[in-house]
């Protein structure tokens, strides 16, 4: 069984309007993750992905690039205590 690892996540850059947070969705549940990804009002993405570690770890890296009309300038991780979710949102 793996270690279950929980981030939150926040992402500045050009990441609002060039589908971020639908992206975000389908790469975290392809890797099996549980949580949420929401648009800020200062423009930034923030998320909370939980699951296994080595797919959390896979999903950070993943973030950094972002999906292909997005210009990511800083994500800034912290670890986080497991939320329990059962699925991945997007909360708007």
């Amino acid at each position: 069984m793996s270690e279950t690892k929980a981030v939150h996540a926040r992402i500045t850059g050009r990441v609002q309007g060039v589908s971020f947070r639908a992206w975000t969705q389908v790469e975290a549940q392809g890797r099996g993750l549980v949580g949420w990804v929401q648009n800020e009002a200062d423009g930034s993405v923030s998320a909370h992905m939980e699951g296994p570690a080595a797919e959390v770890d896979a999903m950070v890296a993943l973030i950094h690039r972002g999906p292909p009309a997005a210009v990511v300038r800083e994500v800034t991780v912290a670890l986080a205590p497991p939320k329990g979710a059962t699925h991945f949102d997007i909360r708007s």
